[in-house]
């Protein structure tokens, strides 16, 4: 291997630096087994094998305590068919690997976090395991997104159409206790765009301060989304129906049933154990996912569009929001990531190494040496699930009020189902992170237009479920005694006879 043409030099744990992941496997002279560490190199200096048993091996110099930007900081000798390992800082990368290459290095190890130490009897093989296209994982997220979107959105629509048509059987019971939707207006929508902007631009800026703050939202509205989910099932439990005793304490003082205080303790429970554990690799990401889906049940049920004008504008606007954060941002920022995917993957320079929980993360199950370096986790953000199941929702709210079916609700969720499969299909052909919206708002949106021409229903179907008036039902008087029927004369003198006798 010659040191002008195949230098290499890597970055252990570095971004900033454009170039590919590979692995360092590092073992004593005369062993067999080693240890992996995560390496960034450049590919147009060097090419690595795909296999270890292919890599050759290079004998190390550890040179750890200098950073190597001078030529006194080179031992005497240099390094001849050596691999120095040396500490990031106080020069440029050009002239560390300049410093090694004249010195007869066969490569540069940079160190650019933790300092590692060797000793001087330790090889090193490079290389670069190719990494599947896509993994098993995506699986997993796809049933719990369409799930989530399809059930939401049933759920919402069928919701809003029993309150719509039900308003006359109120009773003083639990079900009293029920949500209220709220309807999206325009200027909602655009002062909600304009805090969505300035939530992820305060991030990216201030993420270690922000991110605790973001945490305890989550516990929160989760443990009030589980709560809603899970009530609809408790209530048909056949005990914990006695109230508890008349007291003056907070949120008690209405004396709730006691099977509701157990399933509010249980979810806030839930919420706390995730928020202690929350880092936990092994399983904290299932609790978070079940509070997610919680959560966007809970948001899909609450929030209501009236109109498919409002599906639009928001679908349209968060559209470009998704698309500018992901593809545009990277012209401004220095490291030339996105704010979007830094953001939701949390900042690699962050000192709290927290993560936004406002993501369905599943591991990655494909076994590959490049799960040191990569993320060990796929991540979809709630934005992606809710955005669409809003305008889910509406199409089952308009499918019960035409008794259509439920054509427009299917077409919908199948939609969203295309448009998260592409948005697979572009994350493997680009490796890169996507912006989910520019394939699930075309999809969602031209699914269910297409059904509205089709069915020659445009201009309802636009207009919203508005135009369908609610029944009126006349309340029944029963005091009143019925009125006797009038019995009409009989014409056939035949049948008149015999009744008169």
């Amino acid at each position: 291997m010659k040191a002008s043409l195949n230098l290499v030099w890597a970055v252990i744990l570095i971004k900033q630096v454009v170039g590919e992941y590979g692995m360092a496997n590092f073992r004593n002279k005369g062993q067999s087994n080693g240890k992996d560490y995560c390496i960034f190199f450049n590919s147009q200096w060097a090419r690595l094998p795909q296999h270890l048993n292919k890599a050759s091996r290079l004998q190390i110099y550890d040179l750890t305590l200098s950073v190597l930007c001078s030529s006194s900081e080179v031992p005497e000798g240099g390094f001849p068919n050596r691999i120095p390992m040396v500490m990031r800082g106080n020069c440029t990368f050009y002239e560390k690997v300049r410093l090694a290459q004249l010195n007869g290095a066969k490569g540069l190890l940079i160190i650019s976090k933790d300092r590692l130490t060797f000793g001087q009897g330790r090889e090193v093989a490079m290389y670069a395991p190719s990494e599947p296209v896509l993994d098993y994982n995506m699986v997993i997220i796809f049933l719990m997104a369409v799930g989530t979107v399809a059930i939401g959105g049933y759920w919402a629509g069928s919701k809003d159409i029993k309150k719509r048509y039900m308003k006359h059987k109120r009773d003083d019971s639990t079900e009293k206790q029920e949500e209220e939707t709220v309807d999206v207006t325009p200027i909602m929508i655009s002062v909600f765009v304009v805090m969505c902007c300035s939530m992820l631009v305060l991030l990216y800026f201030f993420y270690d301060h922000l991110v605790y703050i973001i945490i305890g939202i989550f516990c929160l509205a989760s443990s009030v989304g589980l709560y809603s989910c899970l009530w609809p099932f408790v209530r048909r439990l056949p005990f914990g129906k006695c109230r508890i005793p008349e007291n003056n304490l907070p949120y008690c003082h209405k004396r709730p049933q006691v099977r509701m205080l157990l399933l509010s303790a249980f979810c806030i429970g839930v919420s706390v154990i995730w928020g202690v554990f929350r880092n936990e690799d092994q399983w904290a990401w299932v609790l978070q996912d079940a509070l997610g889906i919680a959560f966007c049940l809970y948001m899909l049920k609450t929030i209501r569009l009236p109109t498919f004008k409002a599906c639009t504008m928001l679908l349209v606007t968060l559209f470009v929001y998704d698309i500018f954060f992901v593809f545009i941002t990277p012209l401004f920022t220095k490291s030339g990531e996105s704010i979007m995917v830094e953001v939701a993957a949390g900042p690699s320079d962050s000192s709290t190494h927290e993560k936004l929980p406002m993501v369905l993360k599943v591991p990655r199950l494909n076994s590959s040496p490049l799960a040191l370096c990569d993320r060990p986790f796929s991540l979809l953000g709630f934005g992606d699930i809710l955005v669409p199941g809003l305008l889910v929702a509406y199409c089952h709210r308009f499918d019960i009020l035409m008794q259509s079916s439920r054509f427009y609700f299917l077409a919908c969720t199948i939609g969203y189902g295309i448009g998260l499969l592409i948005t697979f299909v572009a994350l493997a052909l680009m490796q890169m992170g996507q912006p989910a919206l520019l394939y699930l708002v075309p999809c969602t949106l031209l699914s269910s237009l297409v059904v509205a021409l089709w069915r020659k229903e445009l201009p309802l179907f636009w207009t919203g479920s508005g135009f369908v008036p609610p029944i009126v039902l006349q309340p029944i008087n029963c005091m009143q005694t019925p009125r006797p029927p009038i019995e009409e004369p009989l014409t056939n003198p035949e049948l008149q006879g015999p009744e008169a006798e």
